[in-house]
């Protein structure tokens, strides 16, 4: 029997704490223990491992309930994504496979933020890189599963990256796997991938203004400037395009 079958079966209790206990516990229907052990037909003793993946689970679909609802709305798809994790990732049962939607379902409304889970996730787990890996790609995963990585989805990740103490370039790296890199088009319009939409079209329209054909050929540039400002109009109008299309901007 696995660990989550031991535990939902009632042979096996955990003493997590912290934002990740109080999920855990309101999941389960009761409060845990604030201690470090755990108890086994009766006896109590210590099990790291077991602990462990048990703190794992629960973060998991904790970070990723608030990643979700960061752009306001829990969508279909995301949900599905969610659920296929779920079924094809981590082939759990039925009993747990409910279980994790009661933590998923207790972390959307509660009052502990993603960044107070990453914050647990990383204390337990700051000498395990490969699980704090895991947990950045599960989290970008998820959150393209409706086609885009929101702005506000992808601030909640890169703090957990932060917190992680992640490079930049480690991050790029693991979002390359899941996103086409934008990067570049962003940067044309003197933007950065986490601003709103709003700054990102006041600069589209500024840049616009400034290397429009007409603007340029009144300022009596020499002709081959004329047809460099030209060249970066349109690279504007590109780089434009295809971020709206990558944020569904009308």
């Amino acid at each position: 029997m696995g660990i989550m079958g031991k535990l939902l079966g009632g042979t096996l209790g955990f003493a997590i704490g912290g934002p990740l206990g109080a999920i855990a516990g309101a999941a389960m229907g009761h409060a845990f223990d604030t201690s470090n052990e755990t108890q086994v037909a009766g006896r109590t003793y210590h099990s790291q491992g077991e602990a462990a993946q048990f703190t794992f689970f629960v973060a998991a679909f904790s970070m990723l309930a608030k990643l979700v609802r960061a752009d306001g709305r829990v969508s279909k798809e995301e949900m599905d994504a969610v659920q296929r994790f779920m079924l094809e990732d981590l082939n759990l049962d039925p009993q747990t496979r409910q279980f994790a939607l009661n933590i998923f379902n207790t972390a959307v409304h509660s009052h502990e933020t993603f960044e107070d889970f990453a914050a647990q996730f990383y204390h337990h787990f700051q000498y395990r890189p490969e699980f704090l890996e895991l947990m950045i790609d599960i989290l970008i995963r998820v959150s393209v599963a409706d086609g885009q990585m929101s702005p506000s989805e992808e601030r909640l990740i890169r703090s957990a990256v932060g917190i992680f103490k992640f490079s930049e370039d480690e991050y790029r790296k693991l979002r390359s796997r899941y996103v086409k890199d934008f990067a570049k088009y962003y940067a044309v319009l003197r933007c950065d991938p986490s601003d709103s939409t709003d700054h990102i079209k006041s600069q589209y329209r500024r840049l616009v203004s400034e290397y429009h054909p007409d603007k340029i050929a009144s300022k009596g540039l020499p002709e081959e400037f004329t047809t460099f400002a030209s060249n970066k109009f349109r690279e504007i109008q590109e780089a434009y395009d295809f971020i709206k299309k990558e944020r569904g901007i009308k």
